[in-house]
């Protein structure tokens, strides 16, 4: 089991809008509609889908960023991410990573010389 933190908790800890801090969040998550969330060590663009053991319900993420940097947390989520999830501050969750779905690149279908 983990631990994860909705990224809308992180947002009320900085209710004055001037604050270098909220600055950088409102960049990253303007409307804060995404399904996406930080992981320290899962590369960018990955899939994963969290349960929330509290209530059962599950979502699929992509990682977009990274952190938490906070001992015992593993995941922080997007706002849309812990609403669907329907965690609000700190949940027991658990991830399972998606196979990356196979999209064909211009190397697996070559174009004749």
């Amino acid at each position: 089991m983990a631990r994860a933190r909705s990224l809308a908790e992180f947002q009320k800890s900085f209710p004055d809008e001037e604050s270098c801090a909220a600055f950088l969040f409102k960049q990253r998550w303007p409307d804060g509609g995404a399904m996406t969330a930080a992981h320290r060590t899962l590369p960018f663009g990955s899939r994963v889908t969290v349960v929330n053991h509290g209530n059962g319900r599950s979502a699929v993420v992509r990682i977009n960023d990274r952190g938490p940097f906070v001992h015992g947390r593993v995941i922080d989520l997007s706002p849309a991410a812990a609403r669907v999830l329907g965690i609000d501050g700190l949940a027991s969750v658990s991830l399972t990573t998606q196979p990356k779905a196979h999209r064909p690149g211009w190397l697996e279908n070559p174009r004749p010389l």
